[in-house]
């Protein structure tokens, strides 16, 4: 089986994002577009039968260009949701700093919760038991499976597969508004990482 991995289209700026419920902006729309008509072009290569997403609305829209092009279901799963920043989510940068200041994703202790939030290491600890149990309950897997998510999800995936050492101080692997991750998950190995040339295409 095949693990195509996508991140949302580009949403607000001037925001804190995490658990944000921002939508995607035009140029995001825009994005998500590009992506779905290219893999409805290589429809038959990918071999998608379903798509798993985060169910924030950044990443809801982003699935549904792609299941009207593929003609495939969407199954919500709240744990692919970005790091749970509680009550900065949606806040305006300027006012975040004002009421937070300093306080962000990479100056947090490793077990230091955001207020009203969760700490980077029960946040690895959700990506982590969502993998070990999609693994297991799609083994047997006909078909390929698509899951739209978050850079923070996206990039704790790849150290995970790549067994590297995981913490919040900085993004090891580069993951671009609707970029693309193959992961075949019989060699556990990442036949595509942060493809994004089909932009290109108008």
């Amino acid at each position: 089986m095949k693990l195509l991995l996508v991140r949302h289209g580009k949403d607000e700026d001037g925001f804190r994002g995490g658990w944000s419920t921002f939508d995607l902006v035009e140029e995001g729309r825009n994005q998500a577009l590009k992506l779905a008509n290219y893999l409805k072009k290589n429809k038959i290569s990918f071999g998608v039968n379903h798509i798993v997403s985060s169910d924030l609305p950044r990443t809801m829209s982003t699935a549904k260009f792609i299941a009207e092009k593929l003609e495939i279901p969407i199954i919500k799963e709240a744990r692919l949701r970005e790091m749970n920043n509680g009550d900065l989510a949606g806040m305006q940068n300027d006012l975040a700093e004002e009421k937070y200041p300093g306080l962000y994703f990479n100056t947090l202790r490793m077990n230091e919760r955001y207020p009203n939030g969760e700490s980077p290491v029960e946040f690895y600890n959700r990506i982590y038991s969502w993998f070990m149990d999609f693994l297991d309950q799609n083994s047997q897997s006909n078909g390929n499976i698509l899951v739209v998510t978050h850079s923070g999800v996206i990039n704790i995936l790849y150290h995970i597969v790549k067994n590297i050492e995981w913490n919040n101080k900085k993004k090891s692997f580069k993951v671009e508004n609707c970029s693309l991750h193959v992961l075949n998950t019989s060699t556990m190995q990442f036949e595509k990482e942060n493809q994004v040339d089909f932009m290109l295409n108008k």
